[in-house]
């Protein structure tokens, strides 16, 4: 069709209504997006102004905010920081994803050391794509593709030559966190974030069986509870001190540091957040490692 027979079609009153239909409708999801953060950040305020637990200055919960994480862990960690300040600025994150939405990637654009394990090998390749372009960036971090297991992860952490006392260590590997996290005791990061199964109830302990061959099925069989961590953490010298509210991850903090900072008692009855999936939302912009210099 010629130039001259298009606009002439387009003329015709039912197809100039069909194609104003057609263009709101390719509007929609943008517009459906906006609706749906809106939606979650007024649930989120309501949620807190109407629990007395949220307004207590000792929980974490009140800081969570999201600039690369998926559950508002950024604004958590950077509270625990401020209370507990920090040493060598060096994290360790195990299962990072494509570096650009995890827990660490923040402090890696701020200035902080790092290493990043990653079994996905497409995740690792898109890592180093992006930190190609930010060559100061990545003279901070050591990427390895690995598979962590409780049998290997003491030595690849030795082969990374991640000292055994750094800052933060962040783990979320679906079925096997909790065994790997054991499979560690001489590891003394300052602090800990560990993805936890917010379906078990707070007072039971529960670890899912290691598997070394199977990959998480998507179902609510995955990990361990809140309790179980709990007495792990309690086991190595830990103490949890809060979980995010959407009942993703917990955060322990090495007892030589609790001093009067947080919220006890540091049970899982008193920190357990239960499963609110569906509060956590993704910007608008696409995610990039960002370079920033101090």
């Amino acid at each position: 069709m010629n130039k001259w027979l298009m606009r002439l079609y387009y003329k015709i009153p039912i197809i100039r209504e069909l194609n104003r239909i057609h263009n709101r409708f390719d509007a929609f999801p943008g517009h459906q997006r906006i609706i749906q953060t809106s939606a979650v950040i007024q649930a989120i305020e309501a949620l807190k102004a109407g629990n007395e637990r949220y307004r207590n200055p000792k929980r974490l919960l009140t800081h969570g905010a999201q600039y690369f994480s998926q559950n508002y862990e950024d604004g958590m960690i950077a509270e625990i920081f401020r209370r507990i300040s920090t040493t060598n600025k060096t994290f360790l994150e195990i299962g990072v994803g494509d570096g650009t939405e995890n827990n660490t990637a923040v402090l890696l654009a701020t200035g902080w050391r790092g290493f990043w394990l990653e079994g996905d090998s497409a995740s690792c390749q898109a890592i180093e794509c992006r930190l190609k372009k930010i060559p100061d960036t990545a003279a901070r971090i050591k990427l390895r593709q690995a598979i962590l297991r409780p049998d290997n992860a003491a030595a690849l952490l030795a082969d990374l030559e991640v000292p055994k006392e750094i800052d933060l260590f962040s783990l979320d590997i679906d079925l096997n966190t909790y065994h790997v996290w054991a499979a560690l005791p001489d590891f003394r990061p300052r602090v800990v974030v560990v993805e936890y199964n917010a379906a078990i109830p707070p007072t039971e302990p529960w670890v899912h069986p290691l598997h070394t061959d199977k990959l998480w099925d998507l179902t609510k069989a995955f990990g361990a509870s809140l309790k179980s961590f709990e007495l792990l953490g309690r086991e190595f010298g830990y103490s949890l001190v809060g979980c995010d509210i959407t009942g993703n991850n917990a955060f322990f903090i090495r007892n030589d540091l609790l001093s009067d900072h947080f919220s006890d008692p540091f049970t899982a009855e008193n920190h357990y957040e239960p499963p609110r999936y569906g509060l956590c939302f993704h910007h608008g912009h696409n995610s990039i490692i960002l370079p920033v210099k101090n």
